[in-house]
């Protein structure tokens, strides 16, 4: 693995190549994108050497890792089975294929590259900031030693874990699209906060760091999240009055409700593909 090819250039491509960077200093890349915008910005997050191919063929020709960066209105467009047969034609060993292109099984990769080795991931937004969870599902021709290349790399930008292809629409109604919830969720309590008499940048300030400090507590502990809400819920307290509310208007139905949703709305995508 010496060379990181990106087929487009947008913002997740940009955070995946930044962090694959600061992992391996050793790596180079190449990109391909119609948006000079994109490919500059590229560069300037990227500190090692990128080369900027005029198109996705170039970048099977010679690359280790190709990695799909595209929107899936765009996935047929931007991978020519032709192109990409005649790319890696002359190559002794095929290149591993990842893509985070949503929607697109790793069947139809394959039936468009014309190639065995394929890795889909669902990652989410805060790999920009790596802090990212992220979910690798392979394909069967796909070996150890390569499976474990993909998880190191999407490992450099946050948590990752390895899913059979089947659960990777509920990754995507779980992890996918949950940084909006949890957004939301943010946005709820800072309004709460200048509802009840706090200046909003103080209310944003608390509500921000009262979801950190709680996601990293659940994260370090053993504990069940039931056991650690139940340890700051006195009897007869504000804050079983507030759970009570949140009950009322079944909170945590709604939640799971909203990832039922998402994973629905992903498996109608798919078969559209």
């Amino acid at each position: 693995m010496k060379t990181i090819g990106f087929i487009g250039a947008g913002q997740m491509a940009q955070a995946l190549a930044a962090g694959i960077n600061h992992a391996y200093s050793d790596l180079a890349f190449e990109i391909t994108d119609p948006s000079d915008d994109a490919k500059k910005q590229f560069c300037t997050k990227v500190t090692a050497s990128v080369q900027e191919r005029a198109s996705a063929g170039e970048i099977f020709r010679h690359c280790d890792v190709v990695f799909l960066a595209i929107k899936p209105q765009y996935f047929h467009d931007a991978v020519d089975p032709s192109q990409v047969k005649q790319s890696v034609a002359n190559r002794q060993t095929p290149p591993l294929v990842v893509s985070i292109v949503a929607g697109i099984d790793i069947g139809t990769i394959a039936a468009a590259t014309g190639l065995e080795h394929i890795a889909r991931v669902m990652p989410n937004t805060p790999c920009l900031i790596m802090e990212g969870a992220s979910a690798v599902a392979v394909s069967a021709a796909v070996s150890r030693q390569q499976q474990q290349q993909v998880l190191d790399l999407m490992g450099s930008v946050g948590t990752v874990v390895s899913v059979s292809e089947d659960l990777i629409d509920s990754v995507t109604g779980l992890s996918g699209s949950g940084p909006a919830y949890v957004f939301t969720f943010i946005e709820s309590l800072i309004d709460a906060g200048v509802l009840t008499g706090l200046p909003r940048d103080i209310a944003r300030k608390l509500a921000i760091q009262t979801v950190i400090g709680s996601a990293q507590l659940v994260a370090q502990s053993e504990e069940h999240p039931a056991v650690l809400r139940d340890r700051v819920t006195s009897p007869g307290g504000t804050t079983i009055a507030a759970l009570k509310q949140l009950e009322v208007n079944d909170f945590r139905g709604t939640v799971i409700q909203a990832v039922e949703a998402a994973t629905g709305r992903a498996k109608e995508l798919g078969a559209k593909s």
